[in-house]
């Protein structure tokens, strides 16, 4: 029996245990992978593949976690973008601050064992938690005695030098590797297995066996890099899916698996607004943009022209993350937009879950915004720029400045702004797409 057949009856038997633990009442049943297109799904969403647990107990408890959690991987990902930087703070909660917001389905080894691993596109080292790990909150780690096809990667090895702070312990021929955040840190094995996803196999994958966690928070599901660097998924399958995928992500309120990654050129639209991808060398796994200006209604809104510039060396710019839930802007760029939409509706402000421009009526008129980038516009409908309260009586602007304090040089154009909207990464041609598409009905 093929490795994709085996995966697929592994992960008929992972989502009908996901659909039982699922806290909404009509969770529909999860729809297939097929080809290089993997079907995804929100992880804190009321129908989470995580669990019960993962699921927000609250609306308003869910945007103050949310919120918390955005605020330190924007430190995170100022920490990737600025050269010579070293730290990366950790995130209140159970989940590393560079663990995303969705999830996709996987099998590993030989014979399979399902998996669920959380899409990042600002992160290259894949790793997953392991049997045996120390400190890894997961009850379902990937087990490598049991794999035929699993193997260490050996030090002296060139891909033992791409891993990040490489070490071999002693009396140990297997490569090694750490990650530091904050007071968190992750030691894993560079490992290598087959990797099926969809009807695809990658029979010599390469991740991070996560051997111990320790801290405040540890990564409750494996994590699949969609960056640029030489470790990535992406470097990795290149022969297979040319450095091209995209997504189109459900928002929060969706139920189950109802987005989806189309992994290769093979069925990705044509007809796609672009924009260059640009390159800083200190860190090439981002994917940099230029962001022009940002339009409230019909108006250009006053930004200075150094709050939106690509500098390589100092890291600022606009970079698109999937992992950030509500965009974050430099505090000028923020401020702009916000006083303008405030102009625009007139009502008394309020503050809500961290959000600062709220109104405590029905009756809104929310402007669209619109994002100018080169070469291409990306108009927001009020589904991606607002957040509603749970009765609807209060509703705030569905973006925020950087933390107070922090010398933050990164906007960050973040997944609810990106939701219903298929997102192209075309690393070979250097350009990122946008085209509206409807991925969830909620």
């Amino acid at each position: 029996m093929g490795s994709t057949v085996l995966c697929s009856i592994a992960l008929t038997v992972l989502l009908l245990a996901a659909g039982a633990m699922a806290s909404h009442p009509s969770c529909p049943a999860t729809p297939p992978d097929t080809g290089g297109t993997l079907q995804v799904s929100h992880a804190f969403g009321p129908c989470s593949p995580l669990g019960p647990e993962a699921s927000a107990p609250s609306w308003t408890g869910f945007l103050a976690d949310q919120v918390a959690r955005d605020a330190s991987r924007l430190l995170y990902l100022d920490s990737l973008a600025v050269r010579g930087r070293a730290y990366a703070p950790i995130a209140s909660g159970r989940q590393l601050l560079q663990t995303p917001t969705y999830v996709v389905r996987a099998c590993l080894g030989t014979p399979p064992q399902q998996l669920l691993l959380a899409v990042d596109t600002s992160n290259d080292a894949a790793w997953i938690p392991c049997s045996g790990c120390s400190g890894c909150p997961t009850s379902t780690p990937f087990n490598p005695a049991v794999s035929t096809s699993y193997r260490p990667v050996p030090c002296g090895s060139p891909l033992c030098t791409q891993a990040p702070n490489p070490a071999c312990p002693l009396n140990s021929k297997a490569c090694g590797f750490s990650l530091t955040y904050a007071d968190s840190s992750l030691q894993a094995a560079l490992s290598q297995d087959s990797l099926a996803v969809a009807n695809d196999v990658v029979k010599t994958y390469t991740f991070g066996c996560l051997q111990r966690a320790t801290g405040t928070a540890a990564p409750p599901q494996g994590l699949l890099g969609l960056g640029r660097g030489s470790l990535s998924f992406l470097s990795q399958t290149k022969d297979m899916y040319e450095a091209t995928f995209s997504y189109c992500l459900p928002s929060f309120k969706s139920l189950n698996f109802s987005g989806t990654l189309r992994l290769g050129r093979k069925g990705q639209r044509q007809r796609i607004k672009t924009t260059p991808l640009l390159a800083n060398p200190h860190r090439s796994s981002l994917y940099y943009v230029n962001m022009t200006g940002i339009r409230v209604g019909k108006k250009v809104v006053p930004i200075p022209a150094s709050a939106l510039a690509f500098d390589p060396a100092t890291g600022a710019g606009t970079v698109l993350d999937s992992g950030t839930m509500f965009t974050r802007l430099v505090a000028p760029a923020y401020e702009a937009v916000r006083d303008e939409v405030r102009r625009r509706v007139r009502a008394p402000v309020s503050s809500l879950g961290g959000f600062d421009t709220c109104f405590n009526t029905t009756t809104v008129a929310w402007p669209p915004v619109t994002l100018l980038f080169d070469g291409m516009q990306v108009k927001l409908p009020e589904e991606n720029v607002v957040i509603h309260s749970t009765y609807g009586t209060t509703s705030c602007l569905a973006m925020a400045a950087a933390p107070e304090g922090v010398n933050t040089v990164l906007n960050v154009i973040a997944s609810m702004q990106q939701q219903n909207h298929r997102v192209l990464f075309d690393v070979p041609n250097g350009r990122v797409g946008f085209a509206r598409e409807r991925c969830t009905a909620a």
